[in-house]
């Protein structure tokens, strides 16, 4: 069976969209579904922010295939598993689900490397080009880390 995995950030055009890429990069030939979206409603339709794809290229990925969407009460029926950017994100998305295994879906993303500190993945949209190659760095290590836990 196909495991799914969904990234969620706010707008879903800097933080997801790169979670999106890099995950589906490191499971390529797995048995592996994933998809991206945002809690807030801003971007539907738009391509991933010009940052995020250009930070992907520079590392080997192309997101320019990706088109945001928002998330929707349906995504908890579609997906195994759904991996927030940050504690804003959790509780919007948590503040949709309808039952206890809806809840227990969602998770920080970084929780996989730093287990249990709730750390956020700063949002690097007014952060300039730096901010996404730290941004991208985190997300690669957490999708290691997804990568090795979903495999094993």
């Amino acid at each position: 069976m196909k495991t799914s995995i969904l990234m969620v950030c706010l707008g879903n055009i800097c933080r997801s969209p790169l979670a999106e890429g890099i995950l589906k990069a490191k499971t390529l030939h797995k048995n592996i579904f994933v998809d991206s979206a945002g809690t807030g409603g801003y971007h539907i339709g738009e391509l991933p922010d010009k940052r995020s794809i250009e930070i992907a290229k520079q590392n080997g990925i192309d997101i320019t295939d990706q088109r945001c969407r928002q998330f929707k009460v349906a995504d908890f029926d579609t997906f195994d598993c759904i991996y927030v950017m940050d504690n804003s994100n959790y509780r919007d998305v948590i503040s949709l689900a309808r039952n206890e295994a809806d809840k227990n879906k969602v998770k920080l993303i970084l929780n996989e490397i730093f287990p249990g500190e709730n750390v956020d993945v700063p949002d690097p949209y007014y952060g300039g080009n730096r901010g996404f190659e730290n941004v991208f760095k985190m997300l690669n290590e957490a999708c290691d880390a997804i990568v090795d836990k979903s495999l094993n």
